[in-house]
């Protein structure tokens, strides 16, 4: 009987270690929530901004090969 008492004690520590832990990591994910919301409002700018980058860099690449080509190095 003194056993099952002693492990339903340790049962009960444990579950509420367990409990402190969880709270520390949904305080900590709702931080990383708050902190990240105002990204979603700029999300559309920058992917926009990625975009023109990439037809940017698209068209040196392609120069750069026809470069290659005549001096052919490619």
């Amino acid at each position: 009987m003194l056993v099952l008492v002693v492990y339903l004690v340790l049962i009960i520590v444990a579950l509420r270690r367990a409990g402190t832990h969880l709270e520390g990591l949904a305080g900590g994910l709702q931080k990383i929530q708050d902190d990240t919301g105002p990204l979603g409002e700029k999300v559309g700018v920058i992917n926009g901004a990625l975009v023109k980058l990439h037809g940017g860099l698209s068209s040196v690449d392609s120069h750069l090969v026809a470069i290659a080509k005549v001096l052919k190095l490619a």
